[in-house]
Formats: structure tokens, C-alpha cells, sequence
């Protein structure tokens, strides 16, 4: 079997044996498939794309390329959820907490951030002493006991991806659904879940930039997860606008903080609670209501908020920063104001995102340090009547000399508009294996 040969094939539109596409992810992680040659790969995919049943063995090639985690002695109730990114995505701080308060396992991988802010890793790092890093029997008996762990990904987790996402991230070819599909799945199986909510998003500040692209997306998850015996669910969401008020490291565990402890009631809060709605009812066999119900409830009570000061608690993090409110965001802060009158019609979520980058939340490489405590707080959102000059946002930095531009990027992201905008739904829809 060659590789020139099958790069031919799928160029040619032919459809790939197991065998074939086996021995394609084998050779590419092990090194004996050069880069040249599996780019050309990516490109043939991105043309002709992958029948279902490809895909799906795709997905399985690229799992198995590495570890995967046993989480068996869970049985049903191990639960899991991915997002395909976003502006001010904060939802795991929240959502793991109400899960493992009302019975479900979430071990969870998450991993670090390249772009807009840090990812959850980063996030949860803003909390002084807490550990992303632990051994496979500190991991799994800690979610035994409280029934929630979060750490950073293994390096041997679905290294196939790894490299792949690599080279399709410098030869145009990250757009390809089957690859999209086979990256984001191969993963999510690794790590061992029997039921996964997908959160899928769409919008200025996401992936999909619009509700029928995302629901193809969606679908086609669903499909492999479900091919492999796993109970998955998708949420369609709207992120065409940040989700929340803040976009930034700390900010954004401030801000689930307030969530937990009932403080804040928006589309943070209703995002969260139908996510974990969708797990409980995989796991528990609920229906959306009653679960829906359980999760609001766990809020209220204050159980969920004392379950997330214990699982921060054991993986070292000093929760007087969060019983206390103390956690650090940057010295310098310049407050944002209304350049015209009238109604806030669209915040492009993306510039949000491209400002909090601006003043250190994110990485524009792997190597960049984070601002832990950079970001951007909306005192006002779309739909928000304002005044020339009144307050819109306040942005935090350690470097005074990154306030001028993120400021400058931040009101290039805010439309106006004399009449109130129409409502648009958060969640566009449910899709169920």
C-alpha cells in the first residue's frame, strides 16, 4: 500500500477502505507518511470530503492513536460536553459543578486556549494553587469521590489529531467537515464518556457562521458519536455576540461564579442549565423538563456553588478567592463609553474577542504568556438603550500600552440603531442521537 496512491484515490473521488484509511493515520503519527504527503491528504478531503462511514473511521483511526481513558467504573452516569469555541464561553466552570451535584461523573480534558482568551484550563489557572496536572489515578479517584475533575489533556490523547490539526491549520484545510468532525470526535470518544452534549455554535464569534452550517456540523457528530455506542446530544447556539458579560481569564470564573451562586439570571445561566439538562437526561434517562427543573434547583439551593468550592478545593485552588470575590484582574482600566445615542443593535462577537486578546487574555502563538486578569466586562449588550458617553464596558489590563488599540477594536465591534433589535433565540435547536 502506497501513499501517493491513496491520496490519488480520494482525489479521483473514490471512497477509502478501513484498511486504508487505517494505514494513512498509522503511518502519518508514527512518521513513516511525510507532512507533504498528508497534506495533500487534507486537501483531497477538503474537495471530495468522506462518505459517513469514512468519517467514522476516521474518527476511530485517529482515537486509537494514542491513549484512551477507562471510564467504565462509572457505568452510565460518566458524562461529558464539548463547545466548538466562542467569545466569553465560560460554560463548563458551571456546567461541571451542577452535573456532579445531582449525581453525574464529569472527568473532563479540557484543553488550553489560542486566540481570544485562554481556554478552560487557563481559566481555571487564574485561581491560584489549582492544578490542571494529575495522575491518572489522582484524576479518576477524584471523580469517584466528588464526581468532578477537570485537568489539562494528556500528550498522548488522540496525537493523530494533534498533528493533523497542525498542518490543516497552515494549508487552508481546517473547513472541511469530515475533518472537522473526525478532530473534534476522536477526542471526546479518548476521553471515555458514555454521554456527550455538544454545544455547537454559530455566529460572528464562531466556527459556523450560520444556524444551517452549524446544524451540519452538529448532525454529523451526533452520527459518529452515536456509531460508536455512545448516547450524544447537540445544542445549536447562537454566538453572535459574546456569551455572558465578561471575556477574559478571571473575569469569566468571576462572572460563573456569580451564576452559581444565582446572582446573574441570563443566557449564561439558560445556556447552562439546558446543557445540563441534555447530560442529565443521557445519563439518568430524565426528560429535558425534569432535568431542566434539577439543574435550576441546584442552583438555587446553593448546592452546585458549594460542589464547585469542592472540586476547586481538591485540585488545589484557594477558594477564599472565590468565597471572598478577590480574584485578581489587571491593574489598569479604561472604561469604554457610547460613541452615539440610541439602541445597541449588534456587538460583533469576534472584535470582542480580538480586543480581551489585544490586552493579554489570549495567545496569537502556543508560547505567549496569558494575562490572567485581562478582559473585557459589558456594562451594556444587544439591545440596551444608551446615551452619548454612558458606560459600555470596562476593559482590564497589566499593560497600560495595550488599552489604546484593544479600546479602538472594542468600539469598531458596536453597531447603533434607532430602533430596538428583534430578540434572537440562544439555543436554535436540540439534536438527539
Amino acid at each position: 500500500m502506497r501513499m501517493v496512491d491513496l491520496i490519488e484515490k480520494k482525489r479521483d473521488g473514490g471512497v477509502l477502505t478501513d484498511d486504508e484509511i487505517r494505514f494513512i493515520i498509522r503511518g502519518f503519527t508514527d512518521g513513516s507518511i511525510p507532512d507533504y504527503q498528508m497534506s495533500a491528504f487534507a486537501m483531497t478531503v477538503f474537495y471530495k470530503g468522506m462518505t459517513d462511514h469514512e468519517t467514522a473511521v476516521l474518527t476511530d483511526a485517529m482515537m486509537h492513536s494514542g491513549d484512551t481513558v477507562d471510564l467504565s467504573r462509572f457505568g452510565d452516569k460518566s458524562v461529558d460536553k464539548h463547545s466548538t469555541g466562542g467569545v466569553g464561553d465560560k460554560t463548563t466552570l458551571i456546567v461541571a459543578p451542577i452535573v456532579s451535584s445531582l449525581g453525574g461523573k464529569m472527568a473532563k480534558m479540557s484543553g488550553r486556549g489560542l486566540g481570544h482568551t485562554g481556554g478552560t484550563v487557563d481559566k481555571l489557572e487564574s485561581i491560584p494553587g489549582y492544578r490542571t496536572s494529575l495522575t491518572e489515578e489522582e484524576f479518576l479517584n477524584q471523580v469517584k469521590k466528588i464526581g468532578v475533575a477537570v485537568i489539562g489533556q494528556t500528550g498522548n490523547l488522540a496525537p493523530a489529531d494533534k498533528k493533523l490539526y497542525a498542518l490543516r491549520d497552515v494549508t487552508a484545510t481546517v473547513d472541511s467537515l469530515p475533518l472537522i468532525v473526525s478532530s473534534i470526535m476522536s477526542k471526546k470518544l479518548a476521553a471515555g464518556a458514555e454521554n456527550i452534549v455538544l454545544d455547537v455554535k454559530y455566529g460572528s464569534g464562531a466556527f459556523m457562521k450560520t444556524p444551517d452550517d452549524a446544524k451540519a456540523l452538529a448532525s454529523e457528530m451526533v452520527k459518529v458519536g452515536s456509531s460508536f455506542g455512545r448516547k450524544v446530544s447537540a445544542l445549536i447556539t447562537d454566538m453572535d455576540k459574546p456569551l455572558g458579560n465578561c471575556v477574559g481569564n478571571s473575569l469569566e470564573v468571576i462572572e460563573a461564579v456569580k451564576v452559581l451562586r444565582g446572582e446573574e439570571s441570563g443566557e449564561l445561566y439558560e445556556l447552562c442549565v439546558n446543557i445540563v439538562s441534555e447530560m442529565y437526561s443521557l445519563a439518568m434517562g430524565s426528560t429535558h423538563e425534569e432535568a431542566l427543573a434539577l439543574a435550576e434547583n441546584s442552583i438555587n439551593s446553593g448546592k452546585a456553588y458549594e460542589k464547585m468550592l469542592e472540586w476547586v478545593s481538591a485540585q488545589g485552588g484557594d477558594v477564599r478567592y472565590i468565597e471572598e470575590n478577590t480574584l485578581p484582574v489587571g491593574e489598569f482600566a479604561r472604561v469604554v463609553r457610547a460613541s452615539e445615542g440610541g439602541f445597541i443593535s449588534h456587538i460583533d462577537a469576534e472584535k470582542v474577542g480580538m480586543s480581551a486578546s489585544l490586552l493579554g487574555a489570549g495567545r496569537i502563538s502556543k508560547t505567549d504568556r496569558i494575562d490572567y486578569g485581562a478582559g473585557v466586562m459589558l456594562q451594556k449588550n444587544t439591545g440596551d438603550h444608551v446615551r452619548t458617553g454612558d458606560e459600555i464596558a470596562v476593559m482590564y489590563s497589566s499593560n497600560k500600552d495595550t488599552l489604546d488599540a484593544a479600546e479602538k477594536m472594542f468600539v469598531s465591534a458596536i453597531e447603533y440603531s434607532d430602533t430596538k433589535p428583534n430578540d434572537m433565540p440562544l439555543i436554535y435547536g436540540i439534536l438527539k442521537g
